[in-house]
């Protein structure tokens, strides 16, 4: 459940069991403004609340339980999005490469400078607000496509594959007007501007299998 005390300010998540280096990150990302959780391990951090706010997740590499690196794949596979910057004292290229593959903003070498942390939190809330508007932009376009009748929808989808009016009337056995009319009422409730726009719907409503 959504915690109900919701803030646009971003939130900055820190797993890490060094306490010492939870309270110093955490003081440095309030200074600018951001909203700070801190866990000394992952478990904790599976039991906060969810916040709807653009976030992101600092987290350590050796932890004890689960490291931080397979911790990123459990959160990868559970479907997460929020990203992740991986940081370590003790990191190696190999893991370096492991994190950067997993889709990590950044790999942070511990003691890194505050200004590199910072650019680094930058980068990942700008990749998490990206995402949140395409996870919305989506979510109107099958809210719009729902809203169309059946034979609209099969009007709409023929007619982005390429067949003109004519063919779509001989196909579906209705007259070519009657196919107009279908093709217009979907333009307008899937809200295009344009035929093009309409088939970019379309094909992001049912993208090309590989």
């Amino acid at each position: 459940m959504a915690n109900s005390a919701h803030s646009a300010a971003p939130m900055i998540y820190i797993v890490d069991d060094d306490e010492a280096l939870r309270s110093a990150l955490g003081s440095l990302l309030r200074s600018v403004g951001m909203q700070v959780q801190a866990f000394a391990s992952a478990a904790a951090f599976l039991q906060r609340a969810a916040i709807d706010t653009p976030s992101c997740l600092l987290l350590d590499v050796r932890l004890q339980g689960i490291s931080g690196l397979d911790f990123q794949a459990e959160l990868l596979k559970s479907g997460s999005t929020m990203p992740v910057i991986l940081m370590t004292g003790h990191g190696d290229i190999p893991m370096s490469v492991r994190a950067m593959k997993a889709g990590a903003v950044d790999f942070l070498t511990k003691p890194f400078r505050e200004q590199d942390l910072l650019d680094a939190v930058g980068v990942a809330l700008e990749k998490d607000r990206k995402s949140r508007e395409s996870r919305q932009a989506n979510s109107g376009l099958a809210a719009r496509y729902a809203s169309l009748t059946p034979r609209e929808s099969e009007v709409m989808k023929l007619a982005a594959s390429g067949l003109l009016n004519k063919q779509i009337a001989g196909q579906l056995g209705t007259s070519e007007i009657t196919v107009k009319i279908h093709r217009g009422n979907a333009m307008k409730k899937m809200q295009a501007k344009s035929f093009a726009d309409l088939v970019r719907m379309v094909q992001a409503l049912e993208p090309p299998s590989s």
